[in-house]
């Protein structure tokens, strides 16, 4: 199996996932669907778990983490499509071509869901933590391979029997009688398993230390985020009128949780992510500021001094620009001393380490000042440092 494990297969799963999302809107207008409405949010979770699993897959192929969220990426993408082509097949009654396959394959990829289970369980390295937990997976798996067989005879029946009719997502209305007998204690099941494996990694948390809990820091924190994203979903979609747009967007925040798993296997520091936060929430700072200051200074300029809207427009927009770079150093500074404290400590030891040398003499004392500094700041293994006469090591 090592031959899947390669770049080429990365990037062909990463290309079928961009093509299937750009499938999605023709699909939808054609079942007469919103696109966003019809599998927007599913679209931005589908490429946060194909994305992270591109960039793990890439830098840590052995670990299977990386394949199976790179797999669900085209997988949830392919289940809203297929299901949209089972609405304009069966529910709006368009001859399409390969129905009947489109409409196997769309029950059958529902299980693909029971790989989120082992992806938390397998977390961080990719193996199963005893002989016991094998043997627990293994009966997962059969059980999930049960519910493809079950998925397929249903279509299968429902397709011979002509009893094809589908709701709006392109779910067999059929699966709602008989077979539901079988779906939901292994719904059940599936719940349970998120459940098991959750708590499974909260004990791991408690028990572990130093770069393992920083690790299972990343995935309880992208968890969080992604459970308060859904359960905030879940109450906004229960509501009336414009909340369902509310409702859509809140649940991209699942895509959290492919996010800090990303983070935590290819290491902590490896892609500075203080820097990258500090970075990303400043710049939002500064973006609502400003558009706070030009919105405020076009309505002063209009509604109070008089001044014609062109005029007041490009004022206000020079002024906007005028105070971008000194407002984001400014903020930066600030986001910095809370959010990337490695950056402005350092800068603070560089700073003080700058005024100390103005008055000194003496170059041993320099030296030495200098190697404790760097070591502060940057915290090497190792510091040497040259002069043209002799070098001192620390």
């Amino acid at each position: 199996m090592n031959w899947l494990r390669r770049p080429a297969t990365a990037w062909t799963l990463a290309g079928l996932t961009m093509l299937l999302t750009a499938a999605l809107v023709p699909l939808s207008l054609a079942a007469r669907q919103n696109p966003f409405a019809a599998g927007g949010a599913n679209v931005v979770i589908s490429l946060a778990f194909g994305v992270v699993g591109l960039v793990v897959a890439w830098h840590r192929p052995r670990n299977p983490i990386g394949w199976f969220m790179l797999a669900l990426g085209p997988g949830f993408i392919s289940q809203i499509d297929s299901g949209l082509y089972d609405v304009i097949s069966y529910r709006l009654g368009h001859q399409l071509p390969l129905a009947p396959a489109v409409l196997v394959f769309y029950h059958v990829s529902e299980p693909g869901l029971a790989l989120l289970p082992l992806i938390i369980l397998l977390f961080p390295d990719g193996r199963l933590p005893s002989r016991a937990w094998r043997r627990a997976v293994s009966g997962y798996l059969i059980l999930t391979l049960a519910d493809v067989i079950v998925q397929a005879q249903m279509s299968v029946y429902a397709i011979t029997h002509h009893r094809t009719e589908v709701d709006t997502s392109g779910q067999l209305l059929l699966s709602n009688g008989v077979y539901g007998a079988f779906f939901a204690p292994v719904g059940i099941i599936f719940f349970a398993s998120w459940i098991i494996s959750v708590g499974y990694q909260v004990v791991s948390w408690r028990r572990a230390s130093g770069e393992r809990r920083q690790q299972l820091s990343w995935l309880l924190a992208g968890g969080a985020v992604a459970l308060a994203s859904f359960v905030a979903a879940a109450f906004a979609g229960a509501a009336h009128g414009g909340w369902q747009v509310v409702s859509d967007v809140l649940v991209c925040g699942v895509g959290a949780l492919p996010a800090g798993m990303g983070v935590a296997i290819l290491r902590y520091r490896l892609y500075e992510i203080d820097r990258i936060i500090s970075r990303t929430l400043a710049y939002a700072i500064v973006t609502g500021l400003l558009v706070g200051v030009y919105a405020g200074l076009v309505l002063l300029a209009t509604r109070v001094l008089s001044v014609s809207s062109p005029v007041a427009v490009a004022a206000s927009t020079l002024a906007a620009a005028a105070l971008f770079n000194p407002l984001r150093r400014r903020v930066q500074r600030v986001v910095d001393r809370r959010f990337n404290r490695v950056r402005y400590d350092g800068e603070r030891t560089v700073e003080a380490f700058a005024a100390r040398l103005k008055d000194a003499v003496d170059l041993d004392t320099v030296r030495t000042d200098l190697a404790g500094v760097v070591s502060r700041a940057l915290e090497p293994a190792h510091v040497s440092v040259w002069t043209a006469r002799n070098s001192r090591s620390r």
